[in-house]
């Protein structure tokens, strides 16, 4: 395929959807990431799209939302490994709240092999994932039907999450940055989104790379009411979604990279600066995959409901008391133990990212 024709397959995806990443465009026009990441400057240059970390979006500096049928086919690999992460969170009895996505409906399947669950939730394809699960308890919203990403929204929603209390939430959303935290495209999902936030101690954002730097209209999520970032690995090449890491680290966010599916076991490589520990056996613990017994300096892995591993990483009781171990001064990646995939799922390898010391 001529560049010209190549660029011009580029532009009419990124104008049908909005948001396309780097490696979709790879896969649809046949080419390497490379080649595309060359013709979305191009076409940057031109004027005709803006490029983002790890994809291009519509030009005029805010992405607008995707379609969720196009959503449910963008960077599945990746997803799959962030819900692998996430339903590790989650210990037998928790209450929860899930918000709507195609990252948490991932997230959903995982959680209906969790015993004594309740999860709260507007989103109807994370009940749906969850109905045939005898175990757990889904508590849906009320609310009007948005048909975009069969979400309940509106104040109905909003009304019957006041007063409710529980451990963590695990939101998604179109876009995140260092600067505005979590956003959305749309006001009606914000404002949902907001209320699910405040029914909950913890807050978990789950979003995979393209995600990083894209900053949408609506504010959900504030970066300094973010407890936890699970995303996956970056392109190697990818700077800026690195530095878009390490200042979500720095201001207090505990950030989990995830492998994604089929992820070779090798260093991580993406994130500059950062020191790699290769991983011990299950159940080893501490820095360098040096061994210790499960669960020591919460870093080991012990058996969860129906003999799953699960990775001991405490989440902040209050934001700015997470130190990283050792000194130094540049980020540094843990190795963990990888989290019991779903079926048919490949977990690739997880890590931490610390922030930096001043």
């Amino acid at each position: 395929m001529f560049a010209a024709e190549r660029r011009q397959l580029i532009l009419e995806m990124v104008r049908a959807n909005g948001a396309v990443s780097l490696r979709e465009l790879a896969r649809v026009v046949q080419t390497s990431e490379v080649t595309v990441r060359r013709d979305v400057r191009a076409l940057e240059a031109e004027g005709l799209l803006d490029r983002r970390h790890g994809g291009a979006v519509l030009p005029g500096g805010f992405s607008r939302e995707s379609g969720f049928p196009h959503k449910a086919h963008l960077a599945t690999a990746e997803k799959s490994a962030i819900a692998d992460v996430a339903a590790g969170l989650v210990e037998e009895g928790e209450a929860v709240v899930v918000g709507a996505g195609t990252t948490t409906q991932e997230l959903a399947r995982r959680l209906a092999r969790v015993p004594g669950l309740t999860v709260v939730t507007n989103s109807l394809l994370v009940a749906q994932a969850l109905a045939h699960a005898n175990r757990v308890e889904v508590v849906m919203t009320g609310g009007t039907l948005r048909g975009a990403d069969y979400a309940l929204v509106g104040s109905g929603a909003e009304q019957s999450l006041q007063g409710l209390r529980v451990s963590r939430a695990f939101l998604s959303g179109s876009g995140l940055t260092a600067e505005r935290g979590l956003s959305t495209s749309n006001m009606l999902s914000a404002s949902v989104d907001r209320a699910l936030v405040q029914a909950a101690a913890e807050v978990v954002v789950l979003a995979d790379h393209t995600k990083l730097g894209v900053d949408t209209m609506f504010q959900t999520v504030p970066p300094e009411a973010i407890t936890r970032l699970v995303t996956d690995e970056p392109p190697p090449h990818e700077d800026r979604a690195a530095a878009e890491l390490q200042a979500l680290a720095d201001q207090g966010v505990q950030i989990t990279v995830a492998g994604a599916a089929g992820a070779p076991s090798g260093a991580m490589g993406a994130v500059p600066g950062t020191a790699v520990a290769h991983p011990g056996p299950a159940g080893a613990a501490g820095q360098g995959g040096q061994g210790g017994p499960a669960g020591a300096e919460g870093e080991g892995a012990a058996g969860g409901p129906g003999g799953r591993p699960r990775r001991e990483v405490p989440l902040p009781g209050q934001r700015g008391r997470h130190h990283p171990p050792g000194g130094g001064g540049g980020a540094q990646l843990r190795a963990a133990p990888p989290v019991a995939p779903g079926e048919g799922q490949t977990m690739g390898r997880v890590a931490d990212l610390a922030p930096r010391r001043h």
